[in-house]
């Protein structure tokens, strides 16, 4: 039990980096769903059964700019699946954990928690670490709801606080969360192709250029990763 508490502990501690860098986040979040029309209920469900920060920003910008459910759908659904590719990397550690540990685990797979538990269990190993997972996913989990009340409570008593510039905080978590990974040539193939396709794809309707960007992002990424002598380049 010492052992299983310890791993927890370590996942709650090596978690606090991103949950400073994440909080911002759920302020903005909280601003601008308010600010999009959305109830206080809705903002704080979103962030209870979501729980996908990228995806919850582009849901409200989308319906801010009042577009189908359909679009919506789609267009949060190819975001979010890159998570399949975390999933896929972190699938040789959790392969025999049963689905009482695999279920909610999968649900709580973020991006920041998918870097935390992807780099101690490649420097590590997995031993515990169902606890060390459900410990960060928890920190995670809790810090978002909690930034995102309070980014409601602002957001009814500060009108424009979305506008002071905190969304910076947004692209500079991201770029510390894939830096490293780019040191593998499907990871960086991808950021490549999907950051050109952006590029190009600017001003499309409906952030259509995000949806065709992952789309081609993680299409370029599944190709590299398969493509023959990676290892080999990766290793290199």
């Amino acid at each position: 039990m010492s052992e299983a508490r310890n791993a927890f502990i370590e996942g709650m501690r090596d978690t606090i980096p991103m949950l400073v860098g994440a909080a911002p986040f759920g302020v903005i979040f909280g601003t601008l769903a308010v600010g999009a029309g959305l109830s206080s209920a809705a903002t704080l469900g979103m962030s209870l059964l979501v729980f996908a920060g990228s995806s919850q920003f582009i849901a409200v910008s989308l319906i801010g700019a009042g577009a189908a459910l359909p679009v919506i759908w789609l267009t949060t659904f190819v975001v979010n699946l890159r998570h399949a590719l975390y999933s896929a990397t972190l699938l040789p550690f959790a392969r025999d954990w049963s689905l009482r540990w695999r279920w909610p685990l999968a649900f709580w797979l973020t991006d920041e928690t998918f870097a935390v538990v992807e780099h101690r269990f490649r420097s590590r190993g997995s031993e515990l670490g169902e606890c060390y997972w459900l410990a960060s996913s928890l920190a995670m989990y809790g810090n978002w709801l909690f930034w995102t009340l309070v980014g409601v409570l602002l957001g009814k008593s500060i009108p424009g606080l979305a506008n002071l510039g905190l969304d910076f905080a947004m692209v500079a978590t991201f770029a510390a969360i894939v830096a490293p990974q780019l040191k593998k040539r499907p990871a960086l193939g991808a950021a490549c192709a999907a950051g050109l396709t952006a590029l190009l794809a600017r001003g499309m309707p409906y952030k259509l250029d995000l949806m065709l960007a992952a789309v081609v992002g993680v299409a370029a990424g599944m190709l590299l990763e398969r493509a023959p002598g990676r290892k080999e380049a990766d290793h290199a």
